[in-house]
């Protein structure tokens, strides 16, 4: 075992343990799923930003800034520190007051169980999705780091991921973020700085030669109609992730919910602004790299110190590992709170925690399958913000901002409009543009079916009659 692999190997353990000694606290549902609620704002903070800041902004958006220029990094880190701002400026304080567990419970709460149940299978194979990206991007970093084949590694990653999810739940993985976010950090200034005194680099040189057609956000070949419906997949797709969802719900007061979703998205943009700026300079740093989403763990392989590399990979796995885990505890929660509970509603609390945690294996062995199975991380957070999304941003809308507009029937309709719109586009027509026509519909089911639910239940107009006027009697109208 080299050297790197070691020291890498030597985190993760670190990490394995820190998530053991947290889990022995666990005792009910609500500690595991939600930490207790009680986290304040700077773990909130560095969670909101370490959730995120995962393998698409390491790995997969600097391959896509090294292939594209500036038009491949719409969604990160633009897209995801936008989302992450939305959140806190309009969400987080109306979400939090509610008291929830998940954000499905938000829908049970005003739609009916149904519409719960339906919600929870949908937006579950969001997460699945954004977990085997950030197990394909851990199963390249420990590729780029060893003599380990990709498959071998994500294999590894993936019994690595479902012993680190498993043991601590929410609370272990908010704690762990904060040391996670601060190696990512520290990883990344370490990279820039090493590559200023580089005598074999000239970043001053490189970026002189960065060709003007890559500082454009609009350029290459799709249209702005393309790009819009991308952005707004990106942003209304995180909006509603459950793994958000769980940071507000978590947090001390509403506040504190706020507050670290903004605080979040301007450290995400400033920190997720450093692997843009290196992939914009890419190609005059590594060209001719077969593989875009290896060039930021080849680039620090080349230029960095064994020990400076170990820190920087150490790093990379902490940004991967604090994303993987809120991804499979998500969909894990989703599935074991708002489908398998609805269903046996006195179970105990020994069986929660049991079936959340077995739920977290079994997600985490489907995303190793579909981590084999992608061509790459983009592909797969793609899927993964668009799948259902816009139903479900429709549904959390009118659910946290109005009384009574909608019922089960509204709900259930608005979920599978944007499931089946999405679909279709995506799979069967392969529509160029598949988030904006599936929002739409969503939005006009939404519409439709509700007013049609409000007109039935509504009581019918009553006769107003002069003071004195028998019940019986013809009603008349005063002016």
């Amino acid at each position: 075992m080299n050297t790197v692999l070691a020291g890498v190997l030597a985190y993760v353990l670190i990490q394995l343990l820190a998530g053991v000694l947290i889990s022995r606290g666990i005792r009910t549902e609500s500690d595991y799923l939600v930490a207790g609620r009680r986290i304040g704002l700077g773990l909130a903070t560095f969670s909101m930003f370490a959730t995120w800041f995962g393998a698409e902004t390491c790995v997969g958006a600097a391959g896509k800034f090294y292939a594209e220029g500036l038009s491949g990094g719409w969604s990160d880190p633009f897209g995801y520190a936008i989302a992450l701002l939305l959140v806190g400026l309009l969400f987080a304080s109306p979400l939090w007051n509610r008291g929830l567990t998940t954000l499905a419970d938000l829908f049970r709460a005003r739609f009916g169980e149904a519409t719960e149940r339906f919600a929870a299978l949908i937006m579950a194979p969001t997460s699945l999705f954004w977990a085997a990206a950030q197990i394909r991007a851990f199963g390249h970093v420990l590729s780029s780091a060893s003599d380990l084949s990709l498959t071998a590694a994500i294999a590894i990653a993936t019994v690595v991921v479902i012993l680190y999810t498993c043991t601590g739940g929410l609370l272990a993985d908010v704690i762990t973020d904060l040391i996670q976010g601060i190696a990512i950090v520290i990883g990344l200034l370490a990279l820039a700085i090493a590559l200023s005194f580089s005598p074999e680099v000239s970043l001053s040189g490189a970026w002189r030669n960065v060709e003007p057609a890559r500082l454009n956000p609009f350029g290459g070949e799709a249209s702005l109609w393309f790009k819009a419906d991308f952005l707004l997949t990106v942003i209304l797709g995180s909006v509603v992730a459950q793994e958000l969802a769980a940071r507000i719900l978590a947090s001390r007061s509403a506040a504190v919910a706020k507050n670290s979703a903004c605080l979040g998205a301007v450290m995400y943009l400033v920190v997720g602004l450093v692997p843009a700026w290196l992939g914009l300079m890419g190609p005059s740093l590594l060209p001719e790299l077969q593989d875009p989403e290896a060039f930021l763990p080849e680039l620090a392989r080349r230029h960095l110190t064994p020990a400076a590399y170990i820190l920087f990979t150490g790093a990379l796995v902490s940004a991967i590992l604090s994303t993987v885990d809120s991804t499979l505890l998500a969909a894990a929660s989703l599935v074991s709170h708002n489908f398998m509970l609805s269903l046996r509603p006195g179970m105990s609390e020994r069986h929660k925690l049991f079936l959340a945690r077995a739920g977290v294996i079994v997600f985490g062995l489907m995303a190793f399958g579909l981590a084999l199975g992608a061509d790459n991380i983009f592909e797969l957070v793609q899927q993964a913000n668009g799948v259902g999304s816009a139903g479900v941003f429709v549904l959390m809308v009118f659910g946290l901002f109005t009384a009574r507009l909608g019922g089960p029937r509204a709900g259930a309709a608005t979920l599978a409009a944007g499931l089946v719109v999405w679909a279709w586009g995506t799979y069967v027509a392969r529509w160029p543009v598949c988030y904006l026509p599936s929002l739409g519909a969503a939005l006009a089911v939404f519409l439709v079916v509700a007013w049609r639910e409000n007109r039935r239940t509504s009581p019918p107009p009553s006769s107003r009659t002069r003071a004195g006027t028998s019940p019986g009697a013809p009603a008349t109208t005063t002016l």
